[in-house]
């Protein structure tokens, strides 16, 4: 135990009982981090899982991305989204704030979009994930990445490929008649209107500020289709 930062004989002239626990107990568990840290480090390069001691749980799974079916054996803990960027090498979809806020890492997973930062792989053994390389090719765009190269929709493009997928799941959820929070009436049909994309859109954020343009984009579309 190192020593303490100060003496007892000092304690009772300056500080009261109170301050001088606080002072010891912090200093003691300070002179105890290095050593956790250490062992910690250890568990983890022997391939253990440092919250149980243990040894990582890997699952296999199958994911069928972009038409094309993978098996993958994943540590149980991988996010969809770093099963896709660091086992598959899809770097489309990013990574942002990784906590299912920003929508950077939103994907379609059997036809329904997700934030893949917030879902487990091993969750989705079986399902259809659709990422932004499975909706298009550069000689051959998909509507929606036409329409954004068209109104001038794509930002900086760390974004864009969730707000595509987006866009293209948000037309896909007016189709099917499901409601969102701005639709008036949960007995008919959502009705097609920027506040209904505003409001579908709405989960995926970014600072370029381009989303008058992704408007445009989308009613383009959506306009192409009718």
């Amino acid at each position: 135990m190192p020593d303490l930062p100060i003496s007892i004989a000092s304690t009772s002239q300056n500080i009261d009982r109170r301050t001088f626990i606080a002072t010891s107990s912090g200093a003691v568990a300070a002179s105890m981090l290095p050593g956790r840290a250490q062992a910690e480090g250890a568990r983890q390069a022997a391939g253990q899982n440092p919250a149980t001691g243990g040894a990582v749980v890997t699952a296999n799974t199958t994911l069928t991305v972009n038409g094309k079916q993978h098996q993958l054996d994943l540590d149980t803990r991988v996010t969809l989204l770093d099963a896709l960027r660091e086992h598959l090498h899809l770097t489309g979809t990013k990574k942002g704030c990784d906590h299912g806020q920003c929508g950077a890492c939103t994907v379609l997973v059997d036809g329904r979009r997700i934030n893949s930062c917030l879902s487990l792989a091993v969750m989705h053994d079986g399902d259809q994930v659709t990422t932004i390389e499975g909706l298009g090719t550069p000689d051959q765009l998909h509507a929606m990445q036409a329409a954004f190269v068209k109104h001038d929709g794509y930002q900086c493009g760390y974004c864009t490929p969730g707000q595509i997928c987006s866009a293209v799941a948000t037309l896909d959820e007016l189709a099917r008649g499901v409601p969102s929070h701005v639709t008036a009436d949960l007995n008919a049909a959502p009705v097609f209107s920027a506040a209904e994309l505003r409001e579908r859109m709405s989960g995926n954020i970014c600072r370029c500020g381009a989303y008058s343009n992704i408007i445009d984009a989308i009613t383009d579309v959506a306009g192409s289709r009718a």
